[in-house]
């Protein structure tokens, strides 16, 4: 259903009347396309404290596609390096280098601000790198015109590991993403010949790909390169069957929960998997006190159980590949929860714990990196058929005041599906332009 709010206000009448009745102002978001690859302007390289990494970092940087400068009066994109931030004194640092140029970011653009994780043993450094958690948190909800604010944290010594991230979040690929903290391990990325097809020559598994956020998904990591194996349930054949034959991919009708789930996929990719992403699931709404057992179950069943075992299934026969990625679906209401969906709830926060524990020993047990997208409101049928009131109030309760698209999350999903992302692990990135829910 389109967010005839937003064209409203995209209008002059439309700035006019919500400006003068303070009511939210969405900007039109800037998505990739063949038309738009990039943003439109230059990244400003600003440095709070010592650049201790600046020639690799500005080296980096280049392979955005935007020219790299150190003063430009608009724009797209402002990349502050604060890895030398270790005391709440060089916080004052931070405000001098950004205080004089936010204003002059261009419209739909990026600041990301590059931080380290906070070190267990100094509790200056860790107490200024905390810091910088609650001041991108904060920029993003501040900036407007579709602009958004992420913290980067990457280890010492392992700047080359954050080009895709980079790559990405300088792109129209991450318009969507607001206000989130990714951390980046030491681990060596693997190469990529072309970056306009970086899956290219990879197997890829999309459970729920029949329709909406998982068709999305399919397509996007289609674009990117790779042969793609479309998974639903019988009972979605046709739509599967449909989506698969767009995207020159194979449909595996198959019910996730089967008892042989994993053997089937297997079967289905005799040269294994290198990419396998978990996006099938459920919703049973009902408050606890009205949930019969049964509703209870299926949810649960659908969501965690069935992702869990074939998780384990898969990793267990070598089904993915070494250098492979398991991407699942969480979603912010396994973060900050939601009336009327404890089940759901349950299951996506279980996802989230599966991602944290399972990441850091299958990248060492197997070679392959585990993650999660927590999706917001996310503009499909499902949420189309939501009662205006509540649907208005899920747009509009974010930073960007608009809904997602399913392409935000498939986008995000195929910069973790990427060969180069092998730093990118253990992360639950939420895609949901900053909701104030769970914020």
């Amino acid at each position: 259903m389109a967010d005839r709010y937003l064209h409203f206000t995209g209008t002059a009448p439309g700035r006019f009347l919500t400006r003068g009745l303070g009511l939210p102002q969405p900007a039109a978001l800037r998505r990739w396309s063949l038309g738009t690859p990039s943003l439109d302007g230059p990244l400003l390289h600003l440095t709070a404290g010592k650049p201790v990494i600046g020639d690799e970092l500005r080296t980096l940087l280049g392979t955005t596609g935007l020219t790299v400068t150190d003063r430009a009066e608009r724009p797209a994109g402002i990349l502050l390096d604060a890895t030398d931030v270790t005391s709440a004194a060089g916080l004052a640092d931070v405000h001098a280098a950004l205080h004089p140029v936010v204003r002059s970011l261009a419209p739909g653009g990026r600041i990301v601000v590059l931080g380290t994780p906070p070190s267990p043993d100094d509790h200056h450094q860790a107490a200024a790198q905390q810091a910088l958690e609650g001041f991108v948190r904060s920029l993003g909800k501040e900036i407007g015109k579709g602009s958004t604010a992420q913290l980067l944290r990457i280890a010492p010594g392992a700047v080359a590991s954050a080009e895709s991230t980079l790559r990405f979040l300088f792109s129209p690929r991450s318009a969507y993403i607001s206000g989130q903290v990714i951390e980046l391990t030491a681990a060596v990325p693997d190469p990529v010949a072309d970056w306009a097809a970086p899956l290219y020559g990879r197997t890829a598994l999309v459970t729920g790909a029949a329709r909406g956020i998982g068709a999305s998904v399919a397509s996007v990591l289609a674009r990117d390169g790779a042969q793609v194996i479309c998974l639903d349930v019988p009972q979605a054949e046709d739509d599967l069957i449909r989506t698969a034959d767009r995207l020159g991919a194979t449909a595996l009708p198959l019910d996730i929960t089967a008892p042989d789930a994993a053997e089937r996929i297997a079967a289905a990719a005799p040269g294994g998997l290198d990419v396998l992403v978990h996006n099938a699931g459920i919703t049973r709404d009902r408050r606890l006190a009205n949930m019969p057992a049964d509703r209870w179950a299926s949810v649960i069943e659908v969501n965690l159980d069935s992702v869990l075992r074939t998780t384990d299934a898969l990793l267990r026969a070598g089904t993915v590949n070494r250098g492979g990625r398991i991407v699942a679906t969480a979603s912010i209401a396994g973060i900050a929860g939601n009336n009327g969906q404890t089940n759901y709830a349950a299951s996506k926060a279980g996802i989230i714990g599966l991602v944290r524990s399972l990441a850091p020993r299958a990248a060492a047990d197997h070679g392959v990196t585990v993650n999660a997208v927590a999706p917001g409101f996310i503009e499909t049928k499902m949420t189309a058929a939501v009662p205006l009131l509540i649907r208005e109030a899920g747009r509009r309760m974010n930073s960007l005041a608009q809904g997602g698209l399913p392409v935000d999350v498939a986008e995000t999903t195929a910069w973790f599906a990427q060969p180069a992302s092998s730093a990118v692990n253990g992360q639950v990135l939420r895609v949901c332009g900053q909701s104030l829910l769970g914020a």
